[in-house]
């Protein structure tokens, strides 16, 4: 799926958010003891049954079940007209539509194992349907 981010260069806050870092914190605390196991396997119910029904499956073991094949991507979008929980992304081209909506979008993609309900955001990307102020880019579920 392929989705239209801000280029980068306008210095505003808008834009491309990658949570690598703070993934890697909090992965870094749990395993040495700073955070508990219930403390990183907390994800809401609903993320979980959005995971295994909507949810981009992800190369690689969860990082804290250490299962293979339970990581995936499951894509959120707030802004205008839309519910106060967002919504969750489930189609082909969705990404695309909502970004041609007036007003500001911003979708999430939060990583999930469907196993032992760890949960990290991995991005925020500002959605812009104006074309003179986008680029393609690769698939938001990367």
């Amino acid at each position: 799926m392929v989705f239209r981010v801000p280029t980068g260069d306008r210095g505003s806050d808008q834009g491309h958010v990658d949570y690598r870092l703070s993934r890697a914190s909090t992965i870094n605390s749990y395993r040495s003891g700073e955070l508990s196991y219930s403390e990183v396997t907390d994800a809401h119910p609903e993320l979980v049954r959005a995971a295994g029904q909507v949810g981009t499956p992800t190369p690689g073991s969860c990082p804290v079940c250490e299962r293979e094949g339970t990581l995936v991507h499951v894509t959120y979008v707030f802004g205008p007209r839309l519910p106060s929980h967002g919504r969750c992304i489930t189609l082909r081209g969705e990404l695309a539509r909502l970004a041609r909506r007036p007003g500001r979008h911003v979708a999430y993609v939060v990583e999930v194992c469907q196993e032992c309900s760890w949960n990290h955001l991995v991005r925020r990307s500002a959605l812009q349907s104006e074309p003179g102020d986008v680029q393609e880019t690769e698939d938001l579920e990367r």
